[in-house]
This record gives C-alpha cells, sequence and structure tokens, in this order.
C-alpha cells in the first residue's frame, strides 16, 4: 500500500496524526485536493471565506507597500486580498501542490512555515489563514513568526473556531461534521475533507493560543470570533 493510501486509511479511521507523520499526512493531503480546492472552498462556506479573508487583511492595519508573509497560503487566496491593498505579498506552503494551483501572481516558496527560510525582521506582517490546526507544533510556529517580523510588525491568524452558542455549534457539528465530508466526495477528497472538520480538536483553547502568542514576544494580542464562531482570528503587534 503506497503512502497516500494509507494516509486515506487513517484519515477514515478518524485516527488524528500527531507530530512528523502529522506533517506528512497533512502535506499528501493539500496535495491531492489543491486542483478543486477553492471551488470546494467556495461551496461549503456559501462565500463567507472572502469576507474572512478580507477581515483578516485588514486587521492588519499596515500601509500600502508593506511586505507580508502568507503563510501556508494554500492557492494565494489571501496574497490577492493583500495586494488588492497595495501590500506585497509573499506565497509560503509546504504544499507543491497548492503553490502549483495559486493564483495570485506572488513570489513563492515552498517550505515548512515552522522553517521559514528568511533573515530575522525581514517582515511588516504575516498571515496565516486555516493552517494553525495543521501545524506539528504552534508555540513553535508563533516563535518563528515573531523571529522574521519586524518591531511593530502586525500578524493576523485566521483559522475555524468552535462556536459559543449552542444552536450554532449544534448546527455547525451537523453542517461540518456530516455534509462538508459528502461534498468533499463529490467534488475532491472524502478522507480529507472528513478530516478538516476534526481537525478542530487540534487547537488550544483560545485564551491559550493568546499567551502562546505572547510568550513568543507579541502584545495587543486580540481574539474574535467572526460569523457567530465559524470561524476565529487572533491579531498581534510585534514587541
Amino acid at each position: 500500500m503506497n503512502s497516500s493510501a494509507k494516509q486515506k486509511r487513517k484519515w477514515d479511521r478518524n485516527d488524528l496524526p500527531q507530530g512528523a507523520e502529522k506533517v506528512v499526512a497533512v502535506q499528501e493531503m493539500f496535495d491531492a485536493i489543491a486542483p478543486r480546492y477553492n471551488f470546494v472552498n467556495r461551496l461549503m462556506t456559501f462565500g463567507l471565506d472572502a469576507k474572512w479573508r478580507k477581515r483578516t487583511v485588514d486587521s492588519l492595519l499596515l500601509p500600502a507597500g508593506s511586505r507580508v508573509l502568507d503563510l501556508a497560503s494554500g492557492t494565494g487566496d489571501l496574497c490577492i486580498e493583500l495586494k488588492k491593498t497595495g501590500i506585497i505579498a509573499f506565497s509560503v506552503d509546504i504544499s507543491l501542490g497548492m503553490l502549483k494551483a495559486d493564483r495570485s501572481g506572488s513570489p513563492r516558496s515552498q517550505a515548512d512555515i515552522q522553517r521559514l527560510p528568511f533573515p530575522n525582521a525581514c517582515v511588516d506582517g504575516v498571515t496565516c489563514g486555516f493552517a494553525l490546526r495543521n501545524l506539528e507544533n504552534l508555540q513553535t510556529f508563533f516563535t518563528e513568526i515573531a523571529r522574521v517580523t519586524r518591531f511593530k510588525g502586525r500578524v493576523a491568524l485566521l483559522d475555524v473556531s468552535v462556536p459559543t452558542n449552542s444552536f450554532v455549534r449544534f448546527g455547525n457539528s451537523i453542517y461540518f461534521g456530516k455534509i462538508v465530508p459528502v461534498i468533499g466526495g463529490l467534488f475532491s477528497d472524502r478522507a480529507a475533507y472528513k478530516y478538516l472538520p476534526r481537525s478542530v480538536a487540534y487547537l488550544p483553547k483560545p485564551e491559550e493560543i493568546v499567551e502562546m502568542l505572547e510568550r513568543s514576544g507579541f502584545a495587543d494580542v486580540k481574539h474574535e470570533q467572526l460569523s457567530g464562531g465559524l470561524t476565529q482570528l487572533f491579531t498581534a503587534t510585534r514587541n
């Protein structure tokens, strides 16, 4: 059995890989779903993902001409949004499949975003969309983005969330737990879209993430839920 087939079997068993195994599994998964990623995203979020990305870029509060790394950049949606505001965006992702599907026209680099191939204090900001839960070690990642962000630079980190409202939380669990895998199976890879809703279990509580960012060298750390808690956004300023 090849590695891709093994990973699909693992997702289907409801396992959540850890450590180095998780890094490889996530990379292979995103390589596999890259060709249909944008289409399935728009479909399953009813287009709300565009609103979330705009809010993420606006929260950076950076002027035109600023240099921003978009980490786990996928097909370049956040880079496109960054460029609309005059920001110079750089696309970084571990998945070669995603980088090949990048439509932003930004400079691209394949790299593990926990080990960035960039010098200290080289950018004015960092964005990251829907990838925190896919990382091997969040504290390592936060320390790394602090390293490459200049003093008073800004970061904006977007990911899924667990709604605090019980009614919204119930509906969200049904939709993303039951319906999203079916949509993914019809148009892309069912195993991958079965994993993605469950991967929220990797995320620490928001207050823990805030503390981790502060320990990494960030100040003015803020957390907010978007669209009733379907997603969440962390923003911070480099100390």
